[in-house]
């Protein structure tokens, strides 16, 4: 079976972003229009749904990485503050973001919160990502006959 591994984060986030805006679970705070998703951000996303691409790269990241809690999670979606003359240091991704979004994947069913170790995907999540796993690789090995023997 085609996993998360097998594929390119890209068009795997993309994916699981556009089945995320189908739930009613899955819905941007009011604030998201305004917020930066870090101190290492100068503005506000560009894109209007950026919560649904957040949403799905974190469920994602613990996919891969789970469990995982919100601190680790926060620390990926981090990067470099630029302090002008004064070297860079890394910063975390903004905690309140990642939390939320934890919270709505809990509430729909994708994300199961393990006592003190973290959170992990559940079985209804882990059947999503693999169903849009294997969409996305068996349309790139339409392109590329080479790689149809390995999606099986």
């Amino acid at each position: 079976m085609t996993t998360a591994y097998d594929v390119p984060a890209n068009k795997l986030i993309a994916s699981i972003a556009e089945d995320l805006k189908k739930r009613d679970t899955i819905q941007p705070p009011e604030w998201s229009a305004f917020v930066k998703t870090g101190i290492h951000r100068e503005k506000a996303p560009g894109e209007t749904d950026w919560w649904y691409t957040r949403v799905a790269a974190v469920l994602r990241k613990v996919y891969i990485n789970g469990p995982i809690g919100t601190e680790k999670l926060a620390a990926h979606f981090g990067g470099p503050v630029d302090k002008g003359s004064k070297p860079s240091h890394a910063w975390t991704g903004s905690r309140s973001i990642v939390r939320l979004s934890l919270q709505q994947l809990e509430a729909s069913g994708l994300v199961t919160s393990q006592k003190k170790r973290g959170r992990m995907v559940s079985a209804q999540g882990q059947k999503l990502l693999d169903n849009a796993s294997h969409a996305i690789f068996t349309e790139q090995a339409k392109d590329n006959p080479k790689l149809a023997k390995y999606g099986k």
